[in-house]
């Protein structure tokens, strides 16, 4: 649905996106993550045809993507960073979904944007001018006109940004709700736990670069160097911890309570070792399990050591 190559972008001596190449498969929900000013937006930008790039190519549907095409701009549905609140005041939400519907060509325009503001919860509001919403309503109202002419690629920048509780959800259940419809999702957004409840594959984004590029899984693994095995026992004496430590395959061991921890290396899965280690000492085992860390946990912050991990790790930074 979207492959980049090389993508840069520079303004003046500042690069914003430095050789960025990805790709979002078709039906799935890609995570386009990093902290704020880590150039998310300014690829976007690009991606939308509203700047050009300094360097580099991308397609969008396998075509190399020409913004001034009405048809390729319909099978797009964007959610912008910034919402309808300030060109777009003095209108009513109804009548600015009825700009779009007329720009766009949409079919019985009038029950398509009925049955939207009912599904976005805006219908009581229809007729209230957009400089009287609250932030969650703006963001409805963006969702309401980016699948207002049925488009078969999202594209949103910080949807969930600012939002309460009940709008996080909202917003999350939605953009679930409309990748099973059948529509692919290219999500911006530098909260990663949110990210990770939804997303099939992510790619993170650190000063410009991709830095990585994968499924959670994969990603956590580049991130953790140790898997953590937790065992529950009913006691753990110093002698066990002595003996667990002098095993070939552990890097470290603690104990958590009654939960023995080792740390192991992830060229495999070392719970069958752990499990006949302890066997052999007699001891009855509780419990086993390995703890995988959330993506947030690893990777609350894009640090400098993660930087050069993935990276050392990719070849030319972008880890499969």
């Amino acid at each position: 649905m979207i492959r980049t190559r090389g993508l840069v972008k520079r303004y003046g001596r500042l690069t914003a996106v430095d050789g960025v190449s990805l790709e979002v498969l078709p039906g799935e929900i890609y995570g386009f993550l990093g902290p704020n000013g880590a150039g998310k937006t300014s690829t976007i930008r690009m991606l939308l045809g509203t700047t050009r790039p300094t360097a580099g190519s991308m397609t969008l549907f396998g075509e190399a993507y020409d913004h001034r095409s009405l048809e390729l701009r319909r099978r797009i549905g964007v959610v912008p960073e910034r919402h309808p609140a300030g060109a777009w005041r003095w209108m009513t939400a109804r009548e600015y979904l009825r700009f779009f519907a007329a720009l766009f060509e949409v079919p019985r325009a009038e029950e398509r944007i009925g049955a939207l503001l009912e599904r976005m919860e805006l219908s009581r509001a229809a007729d209230r001018r957009v400089a009287a919403f609250s932030k969650g309503m703006l963001q409805k109202l963006s969702f309401a006109r980016a699948l207002l002419h049925g488009p078969d690629l999202l594209i949103l920048d910080e949807p969930i940004s600012g939002l309460d509780p009940i709008g996080l959800k909202q917003v999350r259940d939605l953009i679930v709700e409309q990748n099973r419809d059948g529509r692919t999702v290219l999500i911006s957004s530098h909260q990663l736990s949110e990210m990770e409840r939804i997303c099939h594959r992510v790619g993170i984004l650190s000063s410009g670069r991709l830095i990585a590029q994968g499924t959670m899984p994969s990603l956590i693994a580049s991130l953790e160097e140790d898997a953590e095995i937790l065992v529950e026992l009913e006691r753990i004496g110093p002698e066990l911890l002595r003996q667990a430590r002098g095993l070939p395959f552990t890097r470290s061991v603690s104990v958590e309570g009654t939960t023995l921890v080792l740390h192991v290396g992830r060229e495999r899965d070392y719970r069958r070792d752990v499990g006949e280690f302890l066997q052999g000492t007699g001891q009855v085992v509780l419990g086993m399990r390995e703890r995988i860390p959330s993506l947030e946990e690893a990777f609350v912050t894009i640090t400098g050591d993660n930087v050069a991990r993935l990276a050392a790790g990719s070849g030319k930074g972008a880890a499969t």
